[in-house]
């Protein structure tokens, strides 16, 4: 199963911001986690469409799974 830990943020616009990186470190250190996203709001690393990341609203490991379906071709 493919795991991705999304950070989400506010943009200066008021939209929300996700940026992801897969298959992330196990177990997932939520201070490490905070204290990147912190870095990254302070230094400005990324801009949106609609300005620079002004906030964090929280972050999430998401897991996907996929099975195939075998079907005749």
């Amino acid at each position: 199963m493919a795991k991705r830990l999304e950070m989400l943020f506010l943009n200066e616009g008021g939209k929300n911001v996700t940026i992801s990186v897969d298959d992330p470190m196990e177990p997932v250190n939520a201070q490490a986690v905070s204290d990147a996203m912190d870095t990254i709001l302070l230094q400005n690393v990324f801009v949106s469409a609609q300005g620079y990341l002004v906030q964090k609203r929280g972050a999430r490991v998401v897991e996907r799974k996929v099975e195939a379906v075998d079907i005749e071709i």
